[in-house]
């Protein structure tokens, strides 16, 4: 497979998941494919796979160092496939954590879908509008319900 056949494939495997967790966040199927770890463990195979089929072929100053060198690493198709495969993994990652956290503390589905969306597609902007909307209902910004000596 191609770098493009995998990324078409990541992206069409992880819309599912978006969408039980928006219409269906409490659904035996969605407890057990969503908010189990099955599916980031699955995309990290991929970045793996991605990662060690584009190593050795990085051009010259790509690195970690400098937004310039990052932007030389991501010209390499394989390294582009891994970057935007650890997007879909977190952000997903993020999401199930949202739709959990959001049902513990009995915030509507309804509610927690904009920012659901907003975590697929803009991953922090859907994370700190859950924030927004969690503080607000419940009155603080502790994640833990409580203090941590």
């Amino acid at each position: 497979m191609t770098p493009e056949d995998v990324f078409l494939v990541c992206n069409r495997a992880v819309i599912p998941a978006w969408l039980l967790l928006a219409v269906a966040p409490g659904w035996k199927w969605t407890q057990q494919l969503v908010h189990a770890i099955w599916i980031p463990l699955l995309l990290g195979l991929v970045y793996i796979w991605a990662m060690l089929s584009g190593s050795g072929s990085a051009a010259e100053g790509a690195g970690f160092g400098s937004l310039g060198g990052v932007m030389l690493l991501f010209a390499n198709p394989s390294a582009m496939l891994a970057g935007w495969v650890h997007y879909l993994a977190f952000d997903l990652f993020v999401g199930a954590w949202e739709a959990r956290d959001a049902r513990r503390l009995d915030i509507p589905a309804w509610m927690v879908a904009p920012c659901l969306f907003l975590t697929l597609m803009a991953g922090p902007v859907g994370l700190l509008l859950y924030g927004i909307l969690r503080m607000v209902r419940r009155g603080e910004v502790s994640l833990v319900e409580t203090p941590i000596d």
